[in-house]
């Protein structure tokens, strides 16, 4: 019965943040409800299209969500119940502020891609090297984001992964080439009901069916089989239900989209708050439905996480309930795999100052990136996950550090972003140095690393920060 309580404790936090946290942080960023957006001056018919509130809220989320919320709660589970905190407060003071801080910042540069955001407040430098690391971020997300999906797909049908791969790479391009609202705008909302339904659907099938909700509930110890320490590494594995960084990569599709700034919390803070519950819903699911952690890795050793999702599904939903359910969590990241290759397009557009307007332009920058975005299909699903996980909450700590700066520019009180960029520093330092695709030293090597980076960082925020020159005035919009 304690579990009960955990559970829906932890989403009565989650919603709370929303209105309470996220009225401050929209207070502190300074909203202005009477201010242009871009859509009103750019209007383009490609990408700077107006659309109703609903549309883009759905969008966001499916952008953001991909596999995500889903993969990474199945296997921080397997650290035990700490990881249903990362998901609550890291979502509410980190996530929610990355994505809508991040958001409100393209919104008031015009609509700009994630390297001019970067650059504006860390300099040309940075954004340079952000550019560069952004695009490749972004090919990787699309190749994650087909492999997953089509390995379940296989799963269900009698086609084979080859198949559904192409498949959904055709979608992709297609959906990366033509106007928003043309693909993407009309089959969002469809999809965005399916994933709520499923997500809803699961979590209140457990509660029904006689299973133990949350048996562990002791918060500080480590349950991984395979003795793996909790930090870093369950701050790497859940990223998206928390803090990620490939949101800001997808925000200014949106802002490019919004009539008014006083839309922003509901537009930004509230989709991360969302993920932030579809995680928690993951989690509690990878805590409750096997018998032990042991049991939860052989089932993931035995395939990949997906594996778990469909177990899960069948055995909660049964044949009919279970296929719907494991289709929601197949448009999880089909819906983010095709921003993430038109996020590519439009930073490789921002970055040459390329037109988007003719096709025959798009198509210049769209084919590139999918040749690149299938080679790496080739490469293990494992060792791109690894990376991914690092480089997306490497991209959500230097983009942390950006809304540090832009707010202490405007003597607003910058804190809301600098814990959490501090706090990430020394979760993705100390991750490099320990991991196997990083140094390989001891956790207390690298955990003193971190910290030391963190402070250093803040020290020169604190010292800088506010000094820092604007490389360009705010858009007139």
């Amino acid at each position: 019965m304690s579990g009960l309580w955990y559970f829906w404790g932890s989403l009565a936090l989650l919603l709370g943040g929303y209105f309470v946290y996220g009225a401050f942080v929209e207070k502190v960023f300074g909203a202005d409800f009477g201010r242009l957006t871009p859509v009103k001056s750019r209007r383009d018919g490609v990408d700077y299209i107006e659309l109703p509130r609903y549309k883009i809220f759905l969008i966001q989320l499916l952008n953001i969500a991909g596999l995500g919320p889903v993969i990474g709660p199945i296997l921080g589970a397997l650290y035990g119940p700490s990881a249903l905190l990362w998901v609550v407060f890291g979502c509410i003071f980190g996530g929610a502020v990355h994505d809508y801080c991040s958001a409100m910042m393209s919104l008031r540069y015009g609509g700009a891609s994630y390297p001019e955001i970067i650059g504006r407040n860390l300099g040309t430098g940075v954004r340079r090297f952000m550019e560069v690391f952004a695009i490749a971020f972004m090919i990787m997300v699309g190749a994650v984001f087909v492999l997953g999906p089509a390995a379940l797909l296989a799963n269900l049908t009698s086609f084979g992964l080859p198949f559904w791969a192409t498949l959904i790479f055709a979608y992709y391009f297609l959906a990366t080439i033509m106007p928003i609202d043309t693909i993407i705008g009309r089959i969002y909302p469809f999809f965005s009901v399916l994933l709520l339904v499923m997500a809803f659907g699961l979590a209140g099938s457990l509660m029904l069916s006689g299973r133990p909700v949350l048996p562990n509930t002791d918060f500080f110890v480590n349950t991984d089989p395979a003795g793996l320490p909790i930090w870093p590494l369950l701050f790497i594995t859940i990223a998206c239900g928390a803090i990620s960084g490939f949101h800001a990569t997808q925000s200014p599709l949106m802002t490019r989209c919004m009539e008014s700034e006083k839309h922003g919390r509901m537009l930004f803070y509230g989709p991360m708050i969302a993920e932030g519950v579809l995680g928690l819903i993951w989690v509690t699911l990878g805590l409750s439905f096997y018998e032990s952690p042991e049991a939860l890795s052989a089932v993931i050793k035995a395939g990949t996480p997906t594996l778990v999702v469909q177990e899960i599904s069948m055995a909660l939903l049964g044949p009919i309930g279970g296929m719907l359910a494991i289709l929601g969590v197949v448009v999880l990241p089909i819906s983010t795999g095709d921003t993430a290759f038109r996020s590519a397009r439009l930073l490789v557009a921002d970055t040459l100052r390329i037109d988007q307007g003719p096709i025959g332009k798009r198509l210049m920058i769209a084919v590139p990136l999918f040749t690149a975005g299938i080679a790496l299909t080739f490469v293990d699903f494992a060792v791109i996950w690894r990376y991914f996980g690092w480089a997306n909450q490497t991209m959500s700590c230097v983009t942390l550090w950006a809304i540090a700066v832009y707010l202490a520019r405007r003597e607003r009180f910058h804190w809301i972003a600098t814990l959490p960029a501090a706090f990430m520093t020394v979760v993705c330092v100390s991750y490099l140095c320990y991991a196997k695709i990083g140094f390989g030293m001891s956790v207390e090597m690298s955990t003193l690393i971190g910290i030391a980076s963190a402070a250093a960082s803040l020290v020169l925020f604190l010292s800088r920060g506010k000094r820092m020159p604007e490389l360009e005035n705010e858009a007139s919009c």
